[in-house]
């Protein structure tokens, strides 16, 4: 298979001097189409940091990340915007869904800045509450939504546009072990049925339990790089 994000000599340093913190120290590695990935470790260790240089929402000191073959530093502004829209999906762990948008507004929303046509971004948004167990409540505001469906609805916001690449942060956190357990056997489908990449940054032993591969950071180094032969189906 194919690689979907190459990572090489990656480093990300913040402060100066002696408060200098090497967030992530010359990381290197690969994950092909269809992974489903969870980069683990204590915190501090650069999960977050990393995920975030891998989705272009930060910037390395040095080091480089291509995603589908693109040299993503070397994106403009605009065209880093353009290619996140089109083929990155991403799962933040306070939702960030918006306040004044129903659900399905909040779903539809990446479809509407991409130029699809009404009637099919209609559709595509009616495919994505199915999927995630929410229909019939696409009127809701997230604030007429428990944290679970608030965070299906980020789940299907993320994967109504077809992105090629998931980045998870932290996505059951704030979730009791019940709806969290559902969300991500939710996830684990929607990956397989469709071929989705997902990568994931996480302290969750529900999400290290089904993971197939998991990344070990520390000290902002990978520590072990292993594949989970005992991932749960």
């Amino acid at each position: 298979m194919s690689m979907v994000i190459e990572i090489e000599n990656l480093t990300r340093k913040y402060g100066k001097g002696i408060g200098e913190v090497v967030a992530i120290n010359e990381i290197s590695l690969n994950i092909e189409y269809g992974e489903f990935t969870a980069i683990i470790g204590p915190s501090g260790s650069g999960k977050s940091t990393l995920l975030n240089l891998i989705g272009g929402l930060d910037k390395s000191d040095s080091g480089s990340v291509l995603l589908a073959g693109r040299d993503i530093a070397k994106m403009s502004g605009s065209q880093m915007s353009d290619f996140r829209r089109d083929r990155i999906g991403f799962i933040f762990q306070a939702y960030n869904l918006i306040p004044v948008l129903s659900a399905e507004e909040n779903i539809e929303y990446i479809m509407l800045l991409q130029g699809i046509p009404s009637v099919k971004r209609k559709e595509r948004v009616q495919e994505m509450l199915f999927l995630v167990g929410l229909e019939g409540l696409g009127h809701r505001r997230p604030s007429e939504l428990s944290g679970g469906q608030q965070q299906r609805v980020a789940v299907a916001r993320a994967m109504a546009s077809k992105p090629e690449i998931i980045l998870a942060d932290e996505p059951t956190a704030n979730l009791d072990s019940k709806t969290g357990m559902a969300l991500l056997d939710m996830m684990r489908q929607l990956n397989e049925d469709q071929g989705v990449t997902f990568v994931f940054s996480t302290h969750d032993e529900m999400i290290m339990k089904r993971a197939r591969r998991l990344i070990h950071l520390r000290d902002g180094l990978v520590a072990l790089d292993e594949r989970n032969s005992n991932a749960t189906p």
